[in-house]
């Protein structure tokens, strides 16, 4: 009996453990390793000395600081769009899909068969200046001939929408799908109209997936770096370009190291303050019935 009860004690941190060590192993140990690397002071030359060198810190913000607003507003752009999107489109699939419902879901994950690069590449081809969406649009005059949109910052919103879509639609579907639909009849014999029962009842109940989607596209986007690569121009970088360049081309790791922290806490400050304005404890409340 007693072999019994250990073992029961002993098989949910069992289970647990092989995450646990993964995460330790790959997140935890390089996210030590890195901020230690941040106060690190020195060159490539002469090798870098650990000396709490929080100078690092000091002139990444300052000397970046327009890279890194440019990604938030990038980012936060790319999340309005895809939510406005995205919602109609999981709402669709949750109500009206019926039994091909798979097949919608299917078709929205279908791009990430292919590379993210690719993909990205790929709206090059859709956004130049003579391409199959402007080329066409110019030749009957409907834009001007020197209207262009690649190189800009419009063309890197849009690589973000497209490649993190689903990491909106997603979650919301999730959500709208646990909705019974015995609740939206009983909203309409209580004599609700259309709006007065999404805004009441549906709204409400998908939270928990909204909040979702707004952290799963909203944290990736900002901290992207390849759309704002193929698709922007000098003028568009976003700070994930940065942290590429100090790390691989200039090989200035302890402000690397620096820039990865500073996005990593901005981040979570705008992740706090969101939990805290949309209400977590009543969207989990929400999640949890």
């Amino acid at each position: 009996m007693r072999g019994r009860g250990l073992r029961a004690a002993l098989t949910p941190y069992a289970l647990v453990f092989p995450g646990a060590l993964w995460l330790g192993i790959f997140f935890v140990i390089p996210t030590v390793v890195m901020l230690s690397l941040s106060l690190h002071s020195g060159n490539v030359t002469d090798g870098y000395v650990f000396t709490w060198n929080w100078q690092s810190y000091v002139d990444g913000i300052t000397t970046y600081t327009d890279q890194i607003v440019r990604s938030l507003v990038y980012g936060f752009l790319a999340t309005v769009i895809e939510l406005i999107i995205g919602f109609p489109v999981a709402y669709w699939i949750a109500f009206k899909g019926g039994r091909h419902k798979s097949v919608y879901l299917f078709l929205i994950l279908l791009p990430f068969l292919v590379s993210f690069v690719l993909r990205t590449i790929s709206w090059q081809f859709l956004l130049s200046d003579n391409g199959i969406l402007l080329g066409p649009l110019k030749s009957i005059g409907l834009i001007p001939k020197d209207m262009h949109i690649l190189a800009t910052g419009a063309a890197v919103v849009c690589g973000l929408v497209y490649n993190f879509f689903p990491f909106m639609v997603l979650p919301i579907y999730a959500a709208l799908e646990r909705i019974d639909p015995r609740v939206l009849e009983a909203a309409q014999d209580l004599y609700a109209s259309k709006f007065q029962t999404f805004l009441r009842v549906v709204f409400p109940l998908s939270l928990p997936g909204v909040f979702a989607g707004v952290l799963m596209t909203f944290v990736p986007a900002t901290s992207d770096y390849v759309n704002a690569t193929v698709l922007g121009g000098t003028g568009n970088t976003m700070i994930g370009n940065v942290i590429q360049n100090q790390f691989l081309i200039n090989q200035d790791y302890p402000v690397a190291s620096a820039l990865s922290f500073t996005l990593m806490a901005i981040l979570l400050i705008g992740i706090f303050i969101y939990a805290r304005a949309l209400g977590t404890e009543d969207v989990l409340e929400v999640a949890a019935r």
